[in-house]
């Protein structure tokens, strides 16, 4: 599964369906660009992010349970380091 920079929906603006790869594929590059926008990962607390943070949850399950599909595994390893960058640090500590 190629992931391109950005994806148009000019084929289901025609057709009105969208595949579960589209579905993937567009949730994976919006998570992308907040994270690289934001510099965090998508909260659960707020209503607008909590669609994002539960995908990434889901998917997460997946890939612990081994069985995330094997062509979205690379992408959501990707997704999974770049959270790590932006992984929240103790002030405290």
């Amino acid at each position: 599964m190629q992931i391109p920079g950005k994806i148009t929906n000019f084929e289901w603006k025609t057709t009105g369906i969208m595949t579960q790869d589209q579905l993937w594929i567009n949730k994976y590059i919006e998570i992308r660009d907040f994270m690289e926008k934001n510099h965090r990962k998508p909260s659960k607390y707020t209503p607008e992010e909590r669609d994002m943070h539960n995908w990434w949850k889901h998917n997460k399950k997946l890939l612990n349970a081994g069985e995330l599909r094997s062509d979205r595994v690379e992408l959501f390893n990707k997704l999974l380091e770049a959270g790590e960058k932006y992984r929240r640090v103790n002030q405290w500590q």
